[in-house]
């Protein structure tokens, strides 16, 4: 499965697509890229005279690369006819440094285990300068389901 066809089977559509490029996915884990456009609506309200990403977004982002398009790639035995549902099952993530609008950051995920559809990881966000600004555990349940 190439990464172009996983990034084609996520569920998500723009404004809520945090995933600008996949840059390597296996049986272990992904690596991606993703970066916030200064436009986004959530940037007027959080601070208002210095906006910063969300720690849900950074969140969000971090289990869209790490952990659903792992899962997808994991669940790559579904067929064309077939979507995933994700449902985020636990999440303990620590934030380090701020986001500001218009940064690339770079998730990667370490698979700590894939069993009946549940995929946990390690995962962690680098800003362009390759400092840790988030990390933690992101667990959730991949269920293939029919288009219908």
């Amino acid at each position: 499965m190439t990464t172009e066809e996983i990034l084609d089977q996520l569920p998500y559509g723009k404004p809520f697509l945090f995933v600008d490029e996949l840059l390597h996915v296996n049986e272990n884990g992904a690596k991606g890229t993703y970066t916030y456009a200064k436009d986004l609506a959530f940037y007027m309200g959080h601070f208002k005279n210095h906006p910063v990403t969300p720690g849900v977004i950074l969140t969000e982002t971090m289990a869209q690369i790490g952990l659903v398009c792992l899962g997808i790639y994991l669940l790559k035995g579904i067929g064309t006819d077939q979507n995933i549902s994700i449902a985020m099952t636990s999440n303990a993530v620590d934030f380090l440094k701020p986001v500001a609008p218009g940064e690339q950051v770079t998730v990667t995920s370490e698979k700590v285990y894939f069993r009946f559809n549940k995929l946990s990881c390690k995962v962690k966000m680098e800003n362009a300068a390759g400092e840790v600004v988030c990390k933690g555990n992101i667990s959730g349940m991949l269920i293939p389901k029919e288009n219908g």
